[in-house]
């Protein structure tokens, strides 16, 4: 039988992008949960052989404005209470790392379009090695702190805590991974009104994408091979 991937969903351009025929190789039935649509069973999210926790333009600190936000911590908390495999990505990761009960805030500034990381020692030792000196896509202005117990694994200029590790099967990255560059075009619709208060650029964004989009495909699904591997 195949196993299951639960992919949490909070806007549609925001899939599992080029993350989903790695999951298919594997074995993996994908299936998609419409955060804010679907009922968010926290037995059904805690259940699933595999996790991914997505991004979305919405705070974790927002539950009075998006209620659906607390049932979704609730069964993220209980997911990684079992020590269940998950990735969670921008926001994703922000959900994961409070319901570990690291803080989740607003910095006032914002990182948007692509750029290098930078690994820590115990990054380099990670999944992330595979990404190391490819840009990747960058989409935020809020940042987690690292939960007790988490390893930081990566940071940029102004931004410290790009990604966490809790053993080897809980894995959050600030940055999105995920972002098929093919589809950028989606990404600029749908955010940009934000890409207008924020100033940027898209065609910077979009020139971007095409140039560094096919070697970020490569790398990503090496570190994704390298994280399932590790599972």
């Amino acid at each position: 039988m195949s196993r299951l991937a639960l992919a949490v969903r909070h806007v549609p351009f925001e899939d599992l992008g080029i993350l989903a025929p790695a999951l298919a190789d594997r074995g993996y039935r994908v299936q998609y949960l419409e955060a804010g649509v679907d009922a968010i069973d926290s037995e059904a999210v805690a259940g699933a052989d595999l996790a991914v926790i997505l991004g979305g333009p919405v705070g974790v600190y927002e539950t009075g404005r998006y209620p659906f936000l607390q049932q979704e911590l609730v069964a993220i908390g209980e997911r990684l209470r079992r020590d269940r495999p998950t990735l969670g990505i921008c926001l994703g990761a922000q959900l994961m790392a409070a319901a570990l009960g690291a803080e989740v805030a607003p910095t006032g500034r914002s990182e948007i379009g692509y750029a290098a990381l930078t690994l820590t020692a115990e990054g380099l030792e990670s999944p992330l090695r595979a990404v190391q000196s490819v840009p990747v896509l960058h989409w935020h202005g809020d940042q987690f702190a690292i939960p007790d117990g988490a390893r930081r694994l990566a940071e940029t200029p102004g931004f410290p805590n790009q990604a966490f590790a809790l053993g080897p099967r809980i894995l959050g990255l600030q940055f999105h991974l995920e972002a098929d560059a093919s589809k950028i075009e989606q990404w600029l619709i749908g955010h940009a009104c934000e890409l207008s208060l924020r100033g940027v650029d898209p065609a910077a964004i979009r020139r971007d994408a095409e140039r560094h989009g096919p070697a970020l495909a490569r790398s990503a699904r090496q570190a994704l091979d390298l994280w399932l591997d590790g599972l």
